[in-house]
């Protein structure tokens, strides 16, 4: 790989990350056997983070967090915001899932890509519509989850930073919209490419769905604007980098564990409601299992996937189907694993004239070595960027919208674009540039699950995200690719654009365009819904609206699995919003 062919040229990057988060644990042993941790934080991603950074705000409140996964000190893929794809499979930051067989994309069995990692994974920064946060709320009973009061959210947890290039970023976003004194870095692209003037000038012209928007972080994402990305003069902005940057690690009650992996949460007590403050794991690479008890509450981070084979091999779930498969039901919450909704995704290829693609810097050592070095140097160069410049969102015509449209509003789309200079991850072509228009359904009808392969917690899941499962999602990719071969025909494309490339080259009509997506599109990794909210009191679903886990106490989950519906947005953003929003929660419940 790239990573490890550069190593020996990153020995400053690598002193530089040594330095930044001293106060980590490699060590289970290391962890002081004389605290008592009045929250323990299952999972060091996304929404971990965040409620390990505000909750250890209060010196007299002591917080664990526990990550299977590396630190992403020295990890050079982690840092470079071009390198960001090969922190996915196959790679040790991350899970190395498949998926099931999945009857919408031909019966093929898929990689599923999950951090394993301080920190997660990936860094563009979409929020989502204003419906998706009114649809929450609304199906929660609870007001605290709609846009107007999840925005202060979003901007308390976003710095807003100049490109790496300090170009003039005047109408390229709405600063109106935005946070410039959080934690996290968002700024637009620091690297201009060949194609930028060209896709705003296809925004502008006829033929198409994709008009010029200012900022699709407003709330309202339709139409086509400039990518942001959470990057800081050229390095990627982590929630490891931000919410744990060197000044939050100095906190004497705050302790990060790197390379633990839960089992389970134990109960504690055996009450009419039981309490689960115990957790158990160990070593990731195996070992003796230890256990450690939160005073106040366990806090279950873990994402998706994660979360839900917790508590499944916690006892917590179907209890029909745990006793099946030998684990003892505990709580009997049938809707744990359910409800998986995820993006679909295929990358779609034009040949172009030119030869300034990811292609050309991709086929040759000396030149990735050199914007390396450039990167290295002073934060320049292709590597500051990631590996794409514009996104665009779109709905289906009117005449296609089903009565019961699966996205939240009219101003939610149902699909979006993501405009690269080059073909997105994965090898390229011996010979030919390109220009990808990549499609993603992003309000999906289909749905998915996590279930258990057997009673050992330390096997992997069975991970059945649905992808392209009804007839709707496919009707949605179908509309996307013919969507994004109206931009490409622009006029502004004229003389650059050769032609469809590939097998998208014989996706002439609806029967063919079927049988491309269905043997060309994966996941975008994006699931929520594993342990959904529902109103307090209700029957169904897994978790409160304040995120406590139903029929239980001493227990919340805090991640994208609490979310009823996928949001028409990149996972990242959100999860920001919600870890929080959570802590606030918390806070509030306990007077800190």
């Amino acid at each position: 790989m790239r990573v490890v062919r550069l190593s020996t040229a990153l020995s400053s990057s690598l002193l530089f990350a040594s330095l930044s988060h001293a106060a980590l644990l490699t060590e289970i042993s290391d962890i002081p056997a004389h605290i008592k941790f009045d929250f323990v934080i299952v999972g060091g991603g996304n929404t971990g983070n965040v409620v390990a950074n505000r909750l250890s705000e209060n010196d007299k409140v002591n917080v664990l967090v526990l990550e299977a996964g590396p630190s992403n000190d020295g990890v050079i893929a982690s840092e470079v915001p071009f390198l960001a794809p090969e922190l996915t499979q196959p790679s040790p930051y991350d899970w190395n899932y498949t998926t099931t067989p999945q009857p919408g994309l031909g019966g093929r069995a898929i990689p599923y890509p999950r951090g394993h990692i301080l920190g997660g994974n990936w860094l563009v920064y979409t929020r989502g519509s204003s419906e998706d946060f009114d649809r929450y709320a609304k199906v929660t009973g609870d007001q605290g989850w709609s846009w107007n009061n999840m925005l202060p959210y979003f901007k308390k947890s976003e710095k807003w930073t100049a490109p790496a290039d300090n170009h003039n970023t005047t109408g390229q976003f709405n600063p109106v919209v935005h946070g410039f004194n959080g934690e996290v870095a968002v700024s637009l692209s620091g690297f201009p490419t060949p194609i930028d003037q060209r896709v705003i000038e296809a925004t502008l012209q006829a033929g198409h769905d994709f008009k010029f928007n200012l900022d699709f972080n407003s709330g309202k994402p339709l139409g086509l604007g400039w990518a942001q990305t959470t990057i800081k003069d050229g390095v990627r902005s982590s929630s490891a980098t931000a919410y744990l940057a060197p000044q939050f690690m100095q906190r004497k009650n705050l302790y990060v564990v790197v390379n633990s992996q839960v089992s389970r949460v134990l109960q504690t007590n055996h009450g009419k409601k039981p309490a689960f403050r115990g957790v158990e794991f160990r070593r990731s690479s195996g070992g003796p299992l230890k256990t450690v008890t939160a005073q106040k509450e366990v806090i279950l981070s873990a994402g998706t996937v994660g979360t839900p084979h917790i508590l499944l091999n916690s006892g917590i779930g179907d209890c029909k189907t745990l006793e099946a498969i030998g684990i003892k039901p505990l709580v009997d919450l049938p809707d744990v694993g359910q409800n998986l909704a995820d993006h679909s995704v295929v990358g779609n290829p034009w040949l172009v004239n030119s030869t300034n693609t990811f292609e050309t810097l991709r086929r040759s050592e000396n030149l990735e070595d050199d914007a390396l070095v450039q990167w290295q140097t002073n934060k320049t160069g292709p590597y500051v960027d990631t590996i794409l410049d514009h996104i665009g969102f779109a709905r289906l015509n009117k005449t296609l919208v089903p009565q019961q449209d699966p996205a939240a509003g009219p101003n939610t789309p149902h699909y979006e674009v993501i405009v690269s200079n080059g073909i997105p991850p994965g090898p390229s072509p011996p010979t030919g540039n390109f220009l990808a228009v990549t499609t993603i359904v992003v309000s999906p009808s289909s749905r998915g699950s996590i279930t258990l392969k057997s009673n050992n917690p330390f096997d992997a899941p069975i991970i059945d995200p649905g992808l392209l499962k009804t007839d709707f999602d496919k009707l949605v990719m179908r509309e996307a690719i013919k969507g994004a071969s109206r931009f490409v025909q622009a006029p502004a494309w004229s003389g650059y654009v050769v032609g469809p490339a590939g097998a998208l080259a014989d996706a002439v009509d609806n029967a063919s365009i079927d049988s491309y997506v269905a043997n060309n599109s994966g996941t975008l990794f994006h699931p929520v819904g594993t342990s959904s909210m529902t109103p307090k009191g209700a029957n169904n679903g897994v978790t409160d609206p304040d995120l406590l886990v139903k029929k239980v106490t001493g227990l919340r989950v805090v991640d994208l699995s609490v979310l009823p519906f996928v949001p028409s947005a990149h996972t990242q953003a959100p999860a920001y919003a919600v870890g929080e929003r959570a802590s606030d929660l918390i806070k509030h419940d306990y007077k800190i």
